[in-house]
């Protein structure tokens, strides 16, 4: 199969290209910024943000992509960092401009296309447990959450009026192999096991801040399982329109977070506690049952051992010095 990646040059979306290259799928990535970790898939380098004119719906993108002739699409391209999008709202909008442009290249092709959504449009939530339905989209926390819950509706729309094919992953604080992007994008596990090796001092937002963090290989198993149910039927041909949950399905606070990093390096973390900041989500653990139900998925990397697999990446790949 030949399958399209936006924001390819990202972390997600690196290691699903090198997962489907590996099972013999042929990968174009598409992104505004060059691939920093891998050149095993050929890349695409344009401003997803900008909509070429021309009453050809073809003639918007780029002559590479319209060659490729993609069996599907998965629109991965974002500003990814939330309280950067509540400093550069604008950003925000820049998201759904690039969510425009996926979608117009799926219409234009007439393929199916998935969609990297965030357990954001929650919003600020005390439940135990988040099922897809629990979304409300009257209240947006943050300028990032709005532009995600704006995807979505574009999304939802362009299957009502154009028929396509469409389904939405929502992630959960997505870490592991190739996060390690500092100077574009400071996330919150490679930024504190990098300080905490080196022995910085850290400030954690949020000392009882709830997560659900996944780890990349459980997140791109379910993106792939999810490209073969919307194009062969497998192992649920029920999953066009579909919204899903994409996590590991079990909360850890930042203070586990923090202690999990001391545990695996060896090292005691230099940690100052301060209130969460402004637009961030402090409480979420996700329903992943759909996803089984749906999809097969079966994450099998708890914290406990994600921390350890993505720390052994950082001292091989150099990242820690």
């Amino acid at each position: 199969m030949n399958i399209l990646i936006t924001g390819a040059s990202g972390q997600i979306g690196t290691n699903l290209a090198l997962k489907l290259l590996a099972r013999g799928d042929q990968v174009l990535g598409v992104d505004k910024r060059l691939n920093a970790w891998s050149q095993a898939f050929p890349l695409v380098q344009t401003d997803m943000t900008l909509s070429p004119t021309g009453a050809d719906n073809r003639s918007r993108f780029p002559e590479q992509v319209t060659a490729f002739q993609p069996h599907a699409i998965v629109h991965l391209a974002a500003w990814a960092k939330v309280h950067q999008l509540v400093k550069e709202p604008a950003k925000a909008l820049e998201n759904v401009a690039m969510t425009f442009w996926a979608l117009e290249a799926a219409r234009a092709a007439k393929v199916p296309i998935l969609f990297g959504s965030s357990r954001e449009v929650y919003g600020d939530i005390l439940r135990h447990v988040t099922e897809e339905s629990m979304a409300d989209f009257v209240v947006a926390e943050s300028p990032y959450s709005a532009s995600k819950i704006a995807g979505e509706a574009f999304f939802s729309s362009y299957a009502k009026c154009y028929g396509l094919k469409t389904l939405v992953f929502r992630f959960s604080n997505v870490y592991g192999r190739y996060d390690n992007d500092l100077e574009r994008m400071e996330r919150v596990i490679p930024l504190f096991v990098r300080k905490i090796w080196k022995g910085e001092p850290i400030t954690v937002f949020g000392r009882n801040k709830m997560l659900d963090f996944t780890y990349v290989d459980d997140c791109v198993s379910g993106i792939a399982a999810g490209i073969d149910a919307l194009l062969i039927g497998l192992p649920s041909p029920r999953v066009a329109g579909q919204t899903i949950n994409l996590a590991y399905g079990q909360g850890q606070t930042l203070y586990d977070l923090v202690s999990l990093i001391e545990l695996a390096t060896g090292k005691q973390a230099q940690a100052t506690y301060a209130p969460s900041q402004t637009g961030e989500v402090t409480r979420y653990v996700a329903d992943i049952s759909k996803a089984r139900t749906l999809l097969g998925y079966q994450p099998q990397t708890p914290l406990t051992k994600g921390i350890q697999m993505y720390i052994t990446w950082c001292r091989e790949s150099g990242f820690l010095g």
